[in-house]
């Protein structure tokens, strides 16, 4: 269980901590626990409309005061001139953060790597499951996402923060 943290909002030189001040510095800004996931069958898309792309991570907070920070990482291909393509992160179906034309494809197309970091402040202690969609954003092609399978694989990184 996180354990609160109730420090005074400043210390002067010379104070001297007491237990319980040296107990709540021990529960602040911890990392309670760490979930990981990661995917690597390929899927693609020629619609604007967010569709799973397979990575997906579930975490039960241990209090409702905990912050979860997300990290993933996706690989985007486009094989088409003038197409981009997007991914957003969702809790449960909630859209948490959305990046439109990751990748631009020109000539052939055009495979980028994307990394990103979104911190959630979901007020809960129930089981939370965390995904990505992948949506074409621009132009007429196909976008692609853990492209060449296992080479390509997309990760997921959940982390539960006392606050």
């Amino acid at each position: 269980m996180a354990t609160p943290t109730n420090l005074p909002s400043s210390f002067t030189s010379g104070d001297v901590l007491t237990a319980a001040n040296m107990n709540n510095l021990r529960g602040a800004f911890r990392i309670l626990q760490v979930v990981q996931a990661s995917y690597a069958t390929q899927v693609s898309t020629t619609s604007g409309t967010y569709a799973d792309t397979g990575l997906t991570a579930s975490i039960t907070p241990q209090a409702t005061s905990s912050l979860i920070v997300a990290i993933y990482s996706h690989n985007i291909f486009t094989n088409a001139t003038s197409t981009g393509g997007g991914i957003r992160l969702l809790r449960g179906s909630t859209t948490l953060k959305t990046d439109i034309d990751l990748c631009f494809g020109a000539g052939s197309g055009m495979l980028a790597q994307h990394s990103f970091i979104y911190l959630d402040s979901p007020a809960s202690t129930s089981a939370l499951t965390y995904k990505t969609q992948i949506a074409r954003t621009t132009g007429a092609g196909t976008v692609f996402t853990q492209t060449n399978n296992a080479s390509n694989t997309s990760n997921l990184l959940l982390f539960e923060v006392s606050a």
